[in-house]
């Protein structure tokens, strides 16, 4: 059985750390925490990666590695690509956690493919990769209020009342990616999308 490849989008430095955009930064750390995997940066990858199993040791259990770039947004595609190489994860078996504006806070959607919707980080994963067939867990984080820039807005902190619900979101969207290895794209649209 193939290994998976889950990949948290998201800015690096604690400057973009409480940042809607990097919800997937948060998601990918409570996926390493549940299989007690701690994150390190293997020369020349310009990525922070964990690798452990999901599942109790045996043939069933999960190999994963889970990772965030140390690069940009929008050059998050090279360090994905040097991670999918070096283990030899097919595409088909790559998970892709962002945040989405056209989704509600509160909310995720799961998919395989499909268009980048004018992310960053999926436009760049896309141009290295030469496809978009590969997993998406969508986090919601809804449209800015009034005429603010949907760039400002994503590159904003959370704010009090948002946080008090994004660990539970975070979470849900964890129970997501991990559905969607065990369980396969169906049966967890089913029970995520909502």
């Amino acid at each position: 059985m193939s290994a998976w490849l889950v990949v948290g989008l998201g800015n690096p430095g604690p400057a973009y750390r409480g940042h809607r955009h990097n919800v997937g930064y948060l998601v990918a750390e409570a996926l390493a925490a549940r299989i007690g995997a701690r994150f390190s940066a293997p020369r020349g990858m310009r990525a922070e990666v964990a690798e452990g199993r999901l599942g109790p040791l045996g043939p069933d259990s999960v190999k994963l590695a889970i990772m965030k770039s140390r690069s940009y947004m929008n050059e998050t595609g090279g360090p994905v690509s040097k991670v999918q190489s070096w283990f030899g994860v097919p595409t088909s078996h790559l998970i892709a956690i962002h945040d989405e504006l056209d989704i509600d806070p509160g909310k995720i959607r799961v998919k395989f493919g499909g268009g980048d919707n004018g992310h960053n980080g999926l436009k760049s994963i896309r141009r290295s990769l030469g496809t978009g067939d590969y997993f998406r867990v969508r986090v919601g984080v809804g449209r800015p209020p009034g005429r603010q820039d949907p760039a400002d807005f994503l590159l904003s902190n959370f704010t009090a009342a948002e946080r008090a619900d994004l660990g539970v979101e975070v979470e849900r969207a964890a129970d997501a990616v991990e559905s969607l290895m065990t369980l396969g794209l169906e049966r967890t649209q089913s029970a995520f999308n909502s």
